[in-house]
């Protein structure tokens, strides 16, 4: 090599790879085979990678004219095009893009690292200076503090309004509204939404609707088909479905707001990564099915709570005194699989003992979340409104509440579970869950 290394002089022809370091041959004769083998020139000789070579600066050129194009011709987004720099897009999240815009009916879509992320985008994107935003009150605690920082943060407005109340929506609505922000089904009360209702009450603000606990799955309609003008939903929960990967979504037929949202993207982070958007994608028609296995355990065990002298309240979507069953029976197929309930004369701290007695069963397991693969129990102040005074959470009416996330075991082993601890729970002492747990992290060799 050393004609190639005089400064003063070089050979006509390129430097040849037999001439170099066995090092640099064996890398690149790798990733030469590699490429051969896959049809993509990626950087790594054994599997795909975050980049890959572009072979020149034509094929940059062109995908820069593409990304004009969408923006131009407002025909989709441009997290579409395909794979030139990780934080814009990978063939995982392309893949995982055209599989969400199919479920949901969106003309563009992007991925994101966290369903909080999707929110957030979309909140950073719209909730701009001296504009309001009415949200209403059942959303997830963390996506209501979001919109509360960012209003105070750019001088914007957030109006309140209570779940099903349409008329409270139409009235709550201003010039400067932007959007309107509904989740559907709520956690942990399992409100369901009136899409075309809320979309009439909207008027020319924006509906955005947070589908992550009914799914794509849940409805006889996309959400975008009945009126929403965009959904946000996490990829954790059922379209994820084994609790192996984090990722969220946004998906609309505004292309305006969808080539904005990757423009956020790319300047910020926090698109999903290539490995967790491939698995998801992979997937999907099986979380499907395991979403419906899980919605039906829960009507299931729903109705079994409902109807058990042990109960107060239960709280699901398939129970005839639900208070959206008219607006259900007309526009979900599925139920969802959370199920929440009060237990008869037990007050917050009987709550949190009842389900530490359950887990104590062995089947249903005390995590956060939702739809994985077992099923999954908490007490509700414990896990989500701990630092909140027992007051608000009591006007909030998400007191003295055990949420159940229904697996996929068969549905009568929890209701088992459920039975006995019913029936047992008052006699089984602390220290006697103390113990238990002391010999179940023994058993299972936790650390």
């Amino acid at each position: 090599m050393k004609a190639w290394l005089d400064p003063a002089t070089c050979p006509e022809e390129r430097p040849p790879l037999a001439a170099m370091s066995a090092a640099t041959r064996e890398l690149h004769e790798a990733l030469d085979a590699h490429a051969r083998a896959e049809g993509v020139a990626w950087l790594h000789p054994e599997r795909r990678t975050i980049q890959r070579d572009l072979l020149g600066s034509p094929n940059v050129v062109a995908w820069q004219e593409a990304k004009a194009a969408f923006l131009i011709a407002g025909d989709g987004a441009w997290s579409e095009l395909p794979h030139l720099y990780a934080r814009y897009g990978t063939p995982g999240t392309t893949e995982l893009i055209q599989a969400l815009r199919g479920i949901e009916g969106a003309t563009c879509a992007v991925v994101t690292d966290c369903g909080m992320q999707a929110t957030a985008l979309v909140a950073d994107a719209l909730l701009t200076p001296h504009t309001h935003a009415v949200v209403l009150r059942q959303i997830y605690n963390k996506a209501r503090t979001y919109f509360e920082w960012v209003a105070k943060r750019v001088g914007a407005t957030l109006t309140f309004v209570d779940d099903g109340d349409l008329p409270g929506v139409a009235a709550a609505i201003r010039p400067e509204t932007r959007f309107v922000f509904a989740e559907t089904f709520t956690n942990p009360l399992m409100r369901a939404q009136d899409i075309a209702g809320l979309k009439r009450a909207c008027g020319r603000a924006k509906l955005v609707v947070d589908g992550t606990i009914a799914t794509p799955w849940a409805f006889r309609q996309p959400l975008l088909a009945q009126g929403a003008d965009v959904v946000v939903g996490s990829l954790t929960k059922a379209l994820g479905g084994q609790d192996t990967a984090l990722g969220g979504y946004v998906a609309t037929n505004d292309t305006e707001l969808g080539n904005q949202l990757m423009d956020l993207i790319a300047m910020r982070g926090g698109i999903l990564d290539d490995e967790r958007a491939r698995r998801i994608a992979a997937g999907l028609p099986a979380a499907a099915l395991a979403h419906a296995r899980r919605c039906a355990s829960a009507a299931r065990i729903a109705t079994f709570l409902a109807h058990h002298p042990g109960i107060e309240r239960v709280f699901h979507p398939s129970l005839p005194d639900h208070p959206d069953a008219a607006v259900i029976a007309r526009d979900y197929v599925r139920h969802g699989a959370i199920v929440s309930f009060r237990v008869r004369d037990a007050d917050e701290l009987g709550h949190r003992h009842f389900a530490d007695v359950l887990v104590s069963c062995g089947v249903p397991r005390y995590a956060l979340s939702f739809d994985g693969l077992p099923t999954k129990v908490n007490h509700h102040k414990t896990v989500s409104e701990y630092f909140t005074p027992a007051d608000q959470v009591a006007r909030a009416g998400i007191d003295r509440l055990i949420r159940l996330g229904v697996g996929i075991e068969e549905p009568d082993d929890v209701i088992a579970c459920l039975n006995w601890t019913l029936h047992h729970a008052a006699r089984v002492t602390t220290a006697e869950l103390d113990a238990w747990r002391a010999q179940r992290a023994l058993e299972l060799g936790l650390r």
